[in-house]
């Protein structure tokens, strides 16, 4: 194989996963629905936690659903039509959602694309990601601390089913949520950060993506 031809699949990949990834399904959604400019909304952050802040439960569902699905869709797509180079279409997408060219860079913070990841690499990683993810959620209302750890859950996963590969692309994943996340962490040490459930402030600015049960 020549070294242009070798270059084609993982550039497809990463293309591909970029482009999935950075598609701004809370921007778009309430563009359509009327309910204004998300990124003038609240927190600003276009995951559907800040979605939720219009009133739009269904709205906001359905960002939750469709920020998963572009990360699960991005792995599965690169699998069939670059093989071996789904990893790299999985980090791509994750890099689109935080940092969407479109929006100038400034996207979400990445829990709902990276349980998309997850599921579409291996099944139980995802099982296990839902499971402390919501488990927390429930348990602490405290969204924050819910989506940064079932981050770090993932490539723990990764490493207990001996996938190693998928470690490597998950820690520095994980890592990037944990960074996106700094402004809870400040709240979570000086004891401020809102509570799902709390008001309106913890709806917006709890969260994986800036409050409530987004992972964004």
């Amino acid at each position: 194989m020549s070294a242009e031809i070798i270059w084609i699949p993982p550039t497809g990949a990463l293309l591909l996963g970029y482009l999935l990834g950075s598609i701004p399904f809370g921007v778009i959604l309430t563009r359509l629905a009327g309910a204004g400019d998300l990124r003038q909304i609240g927190s600003g952050n276009i995951g559907a936690t800040n979605v939720l802040r219009t009133g739009r439960k269904g709205l906001a569902a359905a960002t939750l659903l469709l920020d998963a699905l572009k990360g699960f869709a991005a792995v599965l797509i690169a699998a069939l039509l670059f093989p071996g180079n789904a990893l790299l279409a999985a980090a791509a997408a994750f890099i689109g959602h935080c940092y969407p060219a479109w929006l100038g860079f400034k996207g979400g913070k990445g829990v709902a694309t990276l349980m998309g990841i997850v599921l579409a690499l291996h099944w139980p990683y995802g099982l296990i990601y839902a499971v402390v993810w919501l488990g927390l959620l429930a348990a602490l209302r405290i969204s924050s601390v819910a989506g940064m750890t079932a981050a770090v859950s993932a490539p723990v996963a990764a490493a207990i089913c001996g996938r190693y590969d998928d470690v490597l692309l998950l820690i520095p994943l994980a890592l990037i949520v944990l960074w996106k996340h700094r402004e809870n962490i400040e709240r979570l040490l000086a004891g401020t950060e809102p509570r799902v459930g709390g008001g309106k402030r913890a709806d917006v600015d709890g969260g994986a993506d800036g409050g409530g049960a987004d992972g964004g």
